[in-house]
């Protein structure tokens, strides 16, 4: 009974039922969806305010701020770095497995679906995406969710509060004290996790019936063993050059994991993130500024999506695509697997961006992934939200702002049910190199 107290205990029995539900009575599998949709609505919900406070409150608390431009830098560098690998392991995979040789799909009708997603890529441009940055309006920016917008918001009132005031500033106590209402809001939503996860899986499982698991598999199987293996061997390797155990990372995000896999989004794990990342020993402006980033910039599992996703539909359609063409294509991946993919589907739409650039793949190749798309964006969203938790990790250990015996610590004792009862408070210290992890 005990065992069945635990968040991610819960959560799984919640998916099982799902997938039970969504093959014996699909019509009523169908009609849980709501319940999935209003989990990660609540979720979506704390998102822009929890990354305001969050980077104020760590920005306003930092006495060198000159480290916050060596924080950016290290950052974007790292983000860049280790998407590419992504993306060369995707290429790699596909080259060498061939899954969508001998398929000779040729003729393949347009849709409305592509003609839907190939619109939506048409109005995706690098301008537009950086000017996109900037908020119309302070209050705008939080009305519409944009976390980018919120987190350039974020960082120029941290700066200014950092300049103007003192920390005993009473702005800087009522923010200190939003963020651990935010996180005690954070825990009772969190008791409707196994209620979300059911309703998002059973709605998938009976829109699409069991055939999805057979469709495309050869592609499906390659997809998800490429994606455990960067984990493992990439982002695994990061960690091990911290001192820190990449399978000690996945228990700690286990509840997270699980709530991934029955959303097929990352977002339902963020406020999650924010929390469990400063109580296992990071510093708060490092997660408070690394973590919203790379939601939109470290996207590896999309790195790696799109590059095995345009490989297969080459060979599936036999269409001619050299060696140069794959690297010339690297060029243009770098550029639009970025931005906002956190939701289910969204790295169908910047797959639907990348053909539009390259032009040298027909278009309506996107039909093949419709069946498996569900299958995809669950590995996606896993690996995009594994990758941004290890870059947290490792740029807070690079920058001495890493305790590893709190994080040792963290993961030998943690409690599912003490820390949706009772958040606790994030640490507030600056960016200083504690001295468990600098030795």
């Amino acid at each position: 009974m005990r065992q069945l107290k635990k968040l991610h205990v819960q959560v799984l029995i919640a998916l099982i039922l799902a997938v039970v539900v969504g093959i014996f009575a699909p019509a009523t599998a169908v009609k849980m969806k709501p319940l999935g949709d209003a989990f990660i609505g609540l979720l979506r919900m704390l998102l822009a305010p929890i990354v305001f406070c969050t980077v104020v409150h760590g920005l306003s608390h930092a006495q060198d701020m000159r480290r916050l431009g060596r924080l950016g830098a290290k950052t974007l560098i790292y983000f860049e770095v280790v998407s590419t690998v992504g993306l060369f392991v995707g290429l790699l995979l596909v080259n060498v497995f061939e899954p969508g040789v001998g398929l000779h799909a040729t003729h393949i009708a347009s849709t409305a679906k592509v003609a839907q997603f190939a619109e939506s890529a048409a109005h995706m441009t690098v301008t537009d995406f950086l000017l996109g940055l900037v908020p119309t309006t302070l209050v705008g920016a939080f009305a519409a969710g944009n976390i980018l917008q919120v987190l350039l918001i974020a960082i120029l009132a941290g700066i200014a509060l950092n300049i103007a005031v003192g920390r005993e500033s009473i702005l800087l106590r009522g923010i200190g004290e939003g963020q651990r209402v935010l996180f005690t809001i954070l825990g009772f939503i969190m008791r409707l996790a196994p209620l979300g996860a059911f309703g998002a899986m059973a709605s998938a499982v009976g829109s699409y019936g069991g055939a999805t698991i057979l469709y495309l598999m050869k592609l499906v199987v390659l997809y998800w063993a490429g994606s455990v293996a960067f984990i493992v061997i990439v982002l695994g390797g990061i960690l091990a050059s911290c001192g820190v155990s990449i399978f000690s990372v996945l228990r700690m995000i286990r509840e997270e994991l699980l709530l991934v896999f029955g959303t097929a989004s990352g977002e339902v794990a963020f406020p999650r993130l924010v929390q469990k990342l400063q109580q296992a020993g990071c510093d708060e402006m490092v997660v408070g500024f690394v973590l919203p980033a790379g939601y939109s910039f470290n996207l590896d599992g999309t790195g790696i999506y799109m590059a095995m996703s345009v490989g297969f539909i080459a060979q599936a359609t036999d269409t001619p695509f050299s060696l140069a063409q794959q690297i010339a294509l690297l060029g243009v991946l770098m550029l639009t697997s970025k931005g906002g993919t956190t939701v289910a589907g969204g790295a169908f739409i910047k797959l639907a961006a990348t053909m539009e650039s390259v032009r040298a793949l027909p278009l309506n190749g996107l039909g093949l992934l419709f069946g498996i798309d569900r299958l995809m964006a669950t590995c996606t969203a896993l690996t995009n939200m594994i990758g941004n938790t290890v870059a947290v990790l490792a740029i807070a250990k690079w920058e001495g702002a890493f305790d590893a015996d709190r994080f040792r610590a963290y993961v030998k004792t943690q409690n599912d049910m003490k820390e949706i009862d009772a958040p606790r408070e994030p640490s507030s210290a600056p960016l200083v190199a504690r001295q468990s992890s600098s030795k």
